[in-house]
């Protein structure tokens, strides 16, 4: 026995850094090759190949009976794939789901799984077949079309490549991990692959543009909604991209609230996990608005139903569900796979020539196959042709000879024959002696010498080639005829959900305690001067209405609150409710900070550099910023102004390079018009300079506007109802900082003055009380009066009830007008 010391024993040394270095290389290239990667030609992996060349050895044709997968799983580890037959068992049953194949190409029967993520049943109890789609994969195998190699004990031999006549890689896409490396494929549509290849074959040098004119995207099996074309542009030039998938939905009424119906998912979406996923935000309190999700999918699609609550928008919930579940999913695409036994990241182009390249060695190796055929074919009958001519000869030569071997070589030697001719010749029946044989083989020489001669030019011709090319891809078309099933939106970034929107004028209501709502224009019938109201709000018994405003859907909306902060929100965010619903706490929609209170919100379609917007507050401070400053608002707001200790901010007007006075009343009557360039346009964050000065201690500014003309007409009303039209140029002009003049005589009977606004004479006025009653009123029919007077009755209030607020509204169209309405001002409704 030899010590392992002996001298004479070999003794190699190895660097353990270099020996692990080699092995883990090794088993790399091994997982790569031979597992993970397809193969850029006929976009399988082995796996998927080693089966469906076994159901081929089988005879499970598309036309034959089922067989169980677990026979069809038998024979592929035995035979070509040393693993474990579970992962043989999932790539078969892979290949027979419509959810993530394009086209399958095994056709399953029992239960192969579904898309809520249910297991197949075990491979005892489901049978498979191959599709017609994948006889064409195999089309021609027996042609010599492909290398075989040897399989995994070298007792037989297995396809190297497919041939392949679908661009399979392509059209059902592959997704796998190697080591260091992943390829994520989508599947596309097979009518737009096959035409963009019948451009490349007529035009080699076409551009990615022009094969984009044919493959518009990805076309995943599941359909949904593609989201932006720069990502399936970066996939296609560079190989790697990162497309947005959304599912697809509708909206149905019932009664008065909104149902979100969920037609078509995202690719390699789970169903049940996405419900589970929107129960678990809705019982978070991270999704709000939504009262119910059930399932009502069946064999004829994909139905999950979201009601949602009376007050919820539909297209705010949808955008919430978009941004925390699965009904949006981003597809990393990496074009990755195996060529000449070595994985690379593709482009689109370059995959399609492969195929292309893959399919023109197909069939030249086919035709040579078919060539060689069919000329030993030829050989063989142009010797029976030779005996037949002299088949007296023949005959006395073979019944003169000893044996077999004697005929043979006198048939060679005598008449120049080839062996295989001669040996064809003595296995000839007797039958074809007779006339009707010779024609026969006559005619099939003829037919064999006309396709040696179209095999042969089809080798000399490479237009040819190409013709066969398109031809029986054309066939592949025809035969297999998909249109695309999945949509695609032309630019993400500039799809805004407002597209989606009517853009309609709305009544926007806030209260006291700090709810919101819009409620359409239309819902308000105009009444004549003196009218009662109807009801704006239903509100809680310490809650009032105590701002309001009209703005169209389309419009932004800028929350100033009283610590300065200004917030921005898009009126189709405030949730709709009827004209009685009390609306929606404004916390939910903005974040403010805690006890921070809104005082104006002032709509804007835009934020131009030729506007301002001027602030002013209950001390008399007014300051002017320009709106561009305020363009981009984060989340969190912005300061907009800089308040004194005890001071907050009243209102906030815009104001255009045509303004030229600003125009402030306050609570005790006073008013003050000065020029809009005394006071310069200042930082966001300044503090601003003094507006009016006050006679009495317990004054305030109540309101304010912008004057462009000396002739406009300007209303103030009282909390009595009490108001007046007073032209612009009977308020003497002043200095920034005066005590103004008499904007409106107070007494008892009118009370302290509410606001003022612009007479227009396409606007209507709507004032609003405190118990939540809204009336709307012609400013035309209300009387002109001077300066220094009280007015007439625009709205009747009675006991404790005032007007808290008033605005200006669009005018409303003749037929759309109602009948007045007979509703009081009285308590506040809970």
């Amino acid at each position: 026995m030899k010590s392992i010391f002996d001298k004479n024993q070999d003794i190699q040394e190895v660097n353990i850094e270099d020996s692990i270095k080699t092995s883990y290389l090794d088993y790399s290239m091994s997982v790569i090759i031979g597992r993970a990667l397809p193969d850029a030609r006929d976009g399988l992996k082995p796996v998927h190949r080693r089966i469906l060349y076994a159901m081929n050895d089988l005879s499970i044709s598309s036309r034959s009976p089922y067989k169980k997968s677990a026979r069809i799983v038998g024979d592929v580890i035995g035979k070509y794939h040393p693993h474990g037959d579970t992962a043989v068992y999932d790539a078969l049953v892979r290949m027979a789901q419509p959810f993530s194949m394009r086209i399958p190409s095994v056709d399953g029967q029992g239960n192969f799984g579904s898309i809520d993520g249910d297991n197949a049943a075990a491979m005892r109890y489901t049978e498979a077949r191959m599709t017609p789609l994948s006889e064409e994969l195999l089309k021609d195998l027996d042609k010599d079309t492909v290398d075989f190699v040897a399989n995994y004990d070298d007792s037989m031999v297995e396809p190297d490549v497919l041939p392949s006549r679908v661009p399979n890689l392509l059209l059902n896409g592959s997704s796998g991990i190697a080591v260091g490396m992943a390829t994520n494929i989508p599947p596309h549509c097979l009518d737009e692959l096959i035409d963009a290849l019948l451009l490349l074959i007529d035009k080699p040098e076409a551009e990615l543009e022009e094969i984009m004119q044919f493959i518009k995207g990805p076309d995943f099996p599941t359909r949904g909604i593609i989201f932006g074309k720069k990502g399936i542009l970066d996939a296609y030039r560079t190989g790697r991209g990162r497309i947005k998938i959304r599912a697809k939905v509708h909206i149905e009424k019932k009664g008065n609230k909104d149902i979100i119906i969920i037609d078509e998912l995202p690719y390699q979406t789970n169903k049940s996990r996405l419900i589970e996923q929107i129960v678990g935000l809705v019982k978070d309190k991270q999704v709000e608005g939504i009262s119910e999700i059930r399932d009502e999918s069946d064999r004829d699609g994909i139905r999950v139903v979201i009601e949602l609550k009376k007050d919820a928008m539909n297209e705010i919930v949808l955008n919430n569900l978009y941004k925390s579940t699965n009904l949006e999913v981003t597809f990393g695409v990496i074009l990755l796979a195996i060529e000449n036994k070595e994985p690379k990241v593709f482009t689109l182009i370059e995959l399609l020539q492969l195929f292309l390249k893959h399919r023109k060695t197909v069939i030249i190796r086919r035709t040579i196959f078919e060539l060689e055929k069919a000329k030993a074919r030829a050989h063989i009958l142009e010797g029976l042709k030779i005996a037949l001519d002299d088949i007296d000869a023949v005959i006395k030569l073979i019944k003169a000879s000893a044996d077999a071997k004697e005929a043979r070589e006198g048939l060679v030697s005598q008449f120049g024959l080839s062996e295989i001719q001669a040996n064809a010749i003595l296995d000839m029946k007797l039958q074809r002696l007779t006339g009707l044989e010779r024609e026969k083989i006559e005619n099939e020489l003829a037919d064999l010498m006309a396709e040696i001669e179209r095999l042969s030019a089809i080798l000399k011709s490479e237009t040819l080639l190409n013709d066969l090319i398109k031809q029986e891809l054309q066939e592949i078309k025809d035969k297999f005829k998909s249109p695309r099933i999945t949509e695609i939106e032309d630019d993400y970034d500039d799809i805004d959900i407002e597209d989606l929107i009517s853009n309609e004028p709305m009544v926007v209501t806030i209260t006291h305690r700090g709810y919101i709502k819009r409620v359409p224009l239309k819902s308000y019938e105009k009444q004549n001067r003196g009218g009662k109201g109807k009801t704006a709000i239903t509100t809680y018994d310490d809650d009032f209405i105590e701002s309001f405003f009209v703005s169209n859907t389309h419009d932004t909306l800028m929350f100033v609150t009283d610590r300065g902060q200004l917030y921005w929100l898009k009126v189709y965010k405030i949730p709709e409710g009827s004209r009685t619903a009390k609306g929606k706490a404004v916390v939910n929609l903005i974040q403010l900070q805690p006890d921070e209170k809104i005082m104006e919100i002032i709509p804007t379609t835009d934020f131009s550099e030729e506007k301002s917007l001027a602030f002013f507050t209950k001390n008399g401070v007014v300051k002017r910023t320009n709106l561009a400053e305020f363009k981009n608002i984060r989340s969190v707001g912005v300061r907009a102004i800089t308040l004194d200790e005890n001071d907050e901010l009243v209102t906030a007007k815009i104001a255009t390079k045509d303004a030229k006075n600003l125009f402030i009343v306050t609570k005790k009557g006073m008013c003050i018009r000065f020029d809009i360039n005394d006071t310069r346009e200042l930082g966001r964050t300044a503090r601003g300079v003094t507006g009016i000065r006050f006679k009495e201690s317990e004054d305030e500014v109540v309101g304010a506007v912008t004057i462009y003309n000396e002739q406009e007409e300007l209303l103030t009303v009282s909390e009595k109802g009490i108001g007046k039209r007073t032209t612009a140029e009977e308020y003497r002009l002043q200095k920034r900082g005066g005590k103004g003049v008499i904007a409106m005589k107070l007494t008892a009977k009118t009370q302290d003055l509410v606001g003022v606004v612009i007479v227009d004479e396409n606007k209507d006025l709507m004032a609003l009380g405190s118990s939540g009653k809204m009336i709307r009123v012609d400013m035309q029919t209300i009387r002109k009066a001077g300066r220094n007077t009280s007015g007439v009755k625009v709205v009747s209030v009675s006991g404790d009830d005032i007007v808290a607020s008033i605005a200006r509204c669009p005018k409303e169209e003749p037929e759309e007008l109602d009948v007045l309405m007979e509703s009081e001002f009285s308590n506040n409704e809970s």
